[in-house]
């Protein structure tokens, strides 16, 4: 029984960007996470232990964003990805990331990248 459990507002703080500004203050992001799992046994047990525990998802990333200093959106949200496959037993990921206040005509800009588990 799959499910999708949804992450939505994180607002880490980094260093993100090409230009050499950006390489000197850290930036306000907002990522959203889609991350899709086996429901099937927390759904029966009613037991944390057998859920993603969301709580200790976004307190990991708070911390993984905060201390990576990468210059394209599209590589954080790889990096992303990576750490949740790496950590938790996920079967895919969908992650947005926005950096509000990056182009001036625009309210905010963003990626969005999905990627599936390898077998």
């Amino acid at each position: 029984m799959n499910g999708i459990v949804t992450i939505r507002g994180l607002q880490p703080e980094t260093i993100i960007g090409c230009y050499d500004w950006e390489r000197t203050v850290k930036q306000r992001l907002e990522v959203d996470l889609e991350l899709t799992a086996d429901f099937g046994l927390a759904a029966h047990t009613d037991d944390l232990c057998h859920a993603l525990d969301y709580a200790a998802i976004s307190e990991h990333l708070m911390s993984f964003v905060s201390a990576s200093q990468f210059q394209l959106l599209e590589a954080l949200s790889k990096a992303i990805i990576d750490e949740i496959f790496d950590r938790w037993p996920v079967s895919e990921v969908t992650v947005h990331i926005r950096k509000p206040g990056a182009v001036p005509a625009a309210s905010c800009v963003g990626v969005s990248l999905t990627r599936a588990r390898s077998l």
